[in-house]
């Protein structure tokens, strides 16, 4: 009896340490996931940070607008065949000539230069009558013409400032407002008209004083 009695002794403590270990890895189970879950949130967390750096805009690339002549255009010194005058010109821009005119472009601007033989100065009445008369018929939708007397390197000249549609773009058909500041040089006996044209947007003030100025007699 007493060896019966201890055999069920042990299978009742196998029972209890066979409950408790249960238990144990029971409760070791629920740990794990809790754990995980928590690593992931951390995780979520780092990958948002990350991404979003990786996503940041560049800087935008600067441009300049429609018309505006960059600030490192060079310039080239131009003298017609007879002599008698040079000018500096944008380098690297179209020319054509006819006659006594010669006329560089690029995209949406324009330098025409015209001789012709004068018996007289141009003066600010005169380019008010005979010049805005004529310009009117030939400037599509001319408008806003103002006159007055400047200084150059080169001396005096008369200022004409007006404003007109570009003609059509062959390919577009698009049609562009203007602005005009048309020079014109005297010297015993020639005249030197010098016109400079570009989007009534463009702020081309400075290129345009680098010609007008760089204007000589030779």
């Amino acid at each position: 009896m007493a060896r019966v009695r201890t055999v069920r002794s042990l299978g009742v403590v196998g029972l209890v340490l066979a409950a408790a270990v249960t238990a144990g890895c029971s409760g070791s189970s629920s740990g794990p996931p809790a754990a995980s879950h928590a690593s992931s949130g951390s995780g979520s967390t780092s990958t948002s940070t990350t991404t979003g750096g990786a996503s940041a805009a560049p800087a935008p690339t600067e441009s300049n607008p429609p018309g505006d002549i960059p600030d490192n255009q060079a310039y080239v010194a131009f003298r017609p065949a007879g002599g008698g005058f040079t000018v500096k010109v944008p380098e690297g821009w179209a020319r054509t000539g006819q006659g006594g005119t010669t006329v560089f472009t690029d995209k949406l601007n324009r330098v025409e230069i015209a001789t012709a033989s004068a018996s007289s100065a141009p003066t600010v009445a005169s380019v008010g009558s005979e010049v805005v008369s004529r310009l009117r018929g030939q400037v599509p939708k001319f408008d806003g013409p103002k006159v007055s007397q400047v200084n150059r390197h080169a001396g005096s000249a008369v200022l004409l400032k007006y404003q007109g549609d570009s003609a059509a773009d062959p390919v577009t058909g698009k049609v562009v407002r203007d602005a005009f500041e048309r020079y014109a040089f005297y010297r015993h006996g020639h005249e030197v008209d010098l016109t400079l044209s570009g989007p009534v947007n463009a702020d081309n003030v400075d290129p345009w004083r680098i010609v007008t100025d760089s204007f000589s007699w030779k």
